[in-house]
């Protein structure tokens, strides 16, 4: 029996003029508006005790804008996102109800859902991406009662199967509009590495990935600027927080900035995890091991780093990131115990004369190397139950984030990242999708 499994492209799309741009913006812009608005009517109902589906029909107001379908796929949306909302109080979660996409003074999360039959896009010659508008933005933009807003897809789609519900957004960070598509294809035609190597990360505070391969490939993916961004943030939020009037908690510029602050955060973690999954995977890994922290975090790690795992970092939400990514490659992920990894020296296995300063492991038996890179080879020594000879090594490669990228630092082996080839394929090098197009 053929077994079907969820798959997700993730791809930028472009207005093919500045009138299409503006179309584009004032689509997504009444789609936030409707979530706020239906939003703000189930939070009132649900803190004066009262059922949040007993709402007004948000779909006829926006109808004119949206069209019918689309301002159902957003109603539904934030059903959707009330329900996990009551499904994670009923196990025990403390969390918030759904918030805001933004609001008109300090601007909206420009973002919509397009029902699955409801868009056509094409890969090829001429990349596209056609939604549906209201009527009302067609006859403003003189789009007549047939014709939909064409966009530009650039690069190519991972996947192709059976497509579902489409999230259109504008990302603030990149200055660019993205589309995600999840697809259902058979799991036949999965991704499998060409091997059977293995892998072992290290998630950490200051380095946020350190990665060791059985080739004796390891990858260290830096974090402190980034943190340090992050860092910033949340000093202004906190400045901001304390000339709030008394009796006030936040405010429209603290909200917009905890935005942009996770905004950051995610993407900078969608791209890592894209970015080591798909070099695994050209290094045929299948299995890659990731320490559980659990324990750590509560018993031993301090305030600071608990800050920057917790907050900074997610490291839940990474670990859920990395193992959907690697399902798509058919790499499995396992969270296994790390238990003194970081204190154990990895040549002659010495945990008590062992000292740390900064990024530098010493060790009495005069081993002296990175601290990181040499946690993640000891657990993958420890998990695959090889023996990883140092001088085998091949040369770390250090990659660093620059707000779009992870980037191979200087002194790292030039090597151009397979998350480039695969993403930047933009049509503009090519046939472009032109307005005339059949």
């Amino acid at each position: 029996m053929s077994v079907v499994v969820r798959r997700t492209n993730t791809f930028a799309v472009r207005p093919l003029s500045e009138q299409d741009e503006q179309l584009l913006r004032e689509l997504l812009d009444a789609s936030a508006s409707l979530w706020n608005e239906l939003n703000y009517e189930r939070r009132q109902n649900f803190f004066d005790g009262d059922s949040v589906w007993d709402t007004a029909d948000y779909r006829k107001q926006y109808v004119g804008v949206l069209g019918s379908a689309t301002a159902q796929q957003v109603i539904r949306k934030n059903s959707e996102a009330w329900r996990s909302f009551f499904a994670a109080c009923e196990d025990g979660e403390d969390t918030a109800p759904p918030g805001y996409w933004g609001n008109e003074e300090a601007g909206r999360e420009l973002r919509t859902y397009i029902r699955n039959d409801s868009y056509t896009i094409e890969t090829g010659e001429r990349s596209r991406l056609e939604i549906p508008v209201g009527q009302d933005l067609k006859d403003e933009y003189g789009l007549g009662y047939y014709d939909r807003l064409r966009l530009e897809v650039c690069g190519a789609p991972k996947w192709d199967g059976e497509q579902g519900r489409l999230e259109l957004y504008f990302d603030e960070i990149d200055d660019t509009f993205r589309a995600i598509q999840p697809v259902t294809v058979p799991d036949s035609r999965q991704d499998s590495p060409l091997a059977s190597e293995e892998a072992a990360l290290d998630v950490g505070a200051n380095n946020l990935v350190a990665c060791t391969t059985t080739t004796g490939q390891q990858y260290l993916y830096e974090g402190r600027d980034l943190f340090a961004r992050f860092r910033e943030t949340t000093e202004e939020i906190a400045r901001l927080q304390s000339k709030l009037q008394e009796g006030r908690n936040s405010s429209q510029r603290i909200q917009s900035l905890y935005r942009k602050r996770t905004r950051r955060r995610d993407h900078a973690q969608d791209a890592l995890v894209r970015n080591l999954i798909e070099r695994l995977y050209d290094e045929g890994v299948d299995t890659v091991y990731v320490g559980d922290l659990t324990d750590v975090l509560v018993d031993y790690w301090s305030a600071e780093v608990n800050e920057k795992t917790h907050q900074f970092w997610a490291y839940r939400s990474f670990i859920d990131r990395l193992a959907t990514t690697a399902e798509e490659y058919g790499i499995t992920v396992e969270v296994r115990s790390e238990a003194y990894t970081t204190a154990e020296c990895p040549v002659c296995g010495e945990r008590e004369k062992t000292e740390r300063d900064g990024d530098v492991f010493r060790c009495s038996c005069g081993y002296e190397g990175h601290a990181d890179l040499g946690a993640s080879r000891t657990f993958l020594e420890r998990q695959a139950g090889v023996n990883l000879d140092v001088g085998s090594m091949a040369r770390p490669v250090r990659l660093t984030w620059d707000d779009h990228i992870w980037s191979e630092l200087s002194r790292s082996p030039e090597r151009a990242s397979p998350n480039e080839e695969r993403t930047n394929r933009s049509t503009r090098t090519g046939k472009l999708a032109s307005v005339g197009a059949a």
